[in-house]
């Protein structure tokens, strides 16, 4: 009984230091800051999820559309967008389809967890493109809704853009895939967003 003690009381500390190492810098910009203030890099997240396994929510919150496109990590438990693209209108300015907010996120963020047989009080990571866009408002999203441990991650999927060279404007500054963390062009069909 002692060792079994002894043991547990190992496992808790070391879960404690993970969770205590895991702190990126809090964004600069108001719009990128959360209530939780729980921020991550995508190495972080990963390292979370890893340490926690099923004790975790990671959800990754793009378009299934350009997921298809730019590609997935297995480690995510569920994908649901914060923001849709919505064929039936187009944004001028960006001569892209209009994004817009997803009615159902709250709702299927609370499904995920309950599928998993967690609660609100499990951390939740919340994953982008770059970071910025969409990680803090689909944070925002869940506040004041009884969630305890939202986590947002500031450096995304695909990271931020180089700034000059000949490959400027390409995503190859920081994030998960920039950081050799597995991906693949290969989606989880029951990983994937549907409506309902």
């Amino acid at each position: 009984m002692c060792k079994q003690l002894v043991a547990a009381m190992v496992i808790v500390t070391a879960l404690g230091s993970v969770a205590a190492a895991l702190a990126a810098p809090e964004p600069a910009e108001p719009r990128r800051q959360t209530s939780w203030q729980l921020y991550l890099t995508s190495r972080e997240a990963f390292e979370l999820k890893m340490a926690r396994k099923a004790e975790v929510l990671f959800v990754d919150v793009r378009d299934p559309i350009e997921i298809m496109f730019t590609g997935f990590t297995d480690v995510v438990d569920v994908n649901v967008p914060y923001m849709l693209a919505n064929r039936e209108r187009w944004n001028d300015g960006k001569s892209v389809f209009l994004m817009e907010r997803n009615a159902d996120f709250a709702p299927a963020i609370a499904r995920a967890l309950a599928a998993r047989g967690l609660d609100k009080s499990a951390p939740i990571i919340l994953m982008c493109r770059s970071g910025g866009t969409r990680g803090a408002p689909s944070a925002k999203a869940l506040e004041g809704k009884g969630y305890a441990e939202v986590y947002v991650v500031v450096d995304g999927f695909e990271g931020g853009t180089v700034k000059h060279g000949e490959r400027k404007n390409w995503r190859l500054k920081n994030g998960w895939k920039n950081a050799g963390l597995p991906w693949s062009y290969t989606l989880d069909p029951d990983k994937m967003y549907r409506p309902r």
